[in-house]
């Protein structure tokens, strides 16, 4: 059984450049979601709900491999990032921040899979988090984005960047994404690489 790297497959959106703005048409893919709100760093529900998501895709990749049905490599972590005020965010106020994180999921895993996954995880974990988890297809469609390295406190050029790129044809729409390509536990914050993007008015 032939393992496939979906970031390959899907290399236009998770493999951009980080010294220019690209513009892309992201289609409909399908994700595990789980949404809150609050500081990343300290907010334990932040912890509780990545957890959940790692620990049900990962679940569900083995379940699948197992069935001979498919070998995959598990997406990396997504998130979407908003305010009531934006303000909070010029003020870092972490606490009102509020986020949607995420992880793709192939075409061979349904929801189904999901459901079985969610179940087996919940028998041996009690996290609150896995059951607010959903599964759903999303939509960004037209967007810009550019590879940031280096620790996420230093994304402020690279975010301005995109922004500018796209004000120069048109306006902001949507909600800051960030696709997080580095284990944090493990890599040199000055290497992390993340890809931020914005979808396009």
């Amino acid at each position: 059984m032939t393992k496939v790297d979906h970031k390959k497959e899907l290399s236009q959106f998770y493999r951009p450049s980080s010294k220019r703005v690209t513009q892309v048409t992201v289609p409909t893919l399908a994700y595990l979601m789980i949404d809150g709100h609050g500081d990343p760093n300290t907010a334990p529900a932040y912890a509780e709900s990545v957890e959940a998501l790692f620990s049900v895709s990962y679940t569900a990749k083995s379940a699948l491999k197992k069935a001979s049905s498919a070998d995959y490599a598990v997406m990396p972590l997504e998130g979407l990032w908003w305010a009531d005020d934006l303000s909070v965010f010029e003020n870092n106020d972490r606490t009102n921040w509020k986020w949607t994180m995420m992880i793709m999921q192939p075409p061979v895993v349904t929801a189904q899979t999901i459901e079985a996954a969610v179940a087996a995880v919940g028998r041996k974990k009690s996290l609150a988090a896995f059951w607010r988890l959903r599964f759903e297809d999303f939509t960004e469609g037209r967007c810009a984005q550019a590879l940031h390295i280096g620790p996420f406190t230093e994304e402020g050029p690279t975010i301005q960047r995109v922004h500018d790129f796209i004000l120069a044809r048109g306006s902001l729409s949507g909600k800051h994404h960030e696709i997080y390509l580095s284990d944090i536990r493990r890599a040199d914050p000055a290497k992390w690489k993340t890809i931020i993007r914005q979808p396009v008015q």
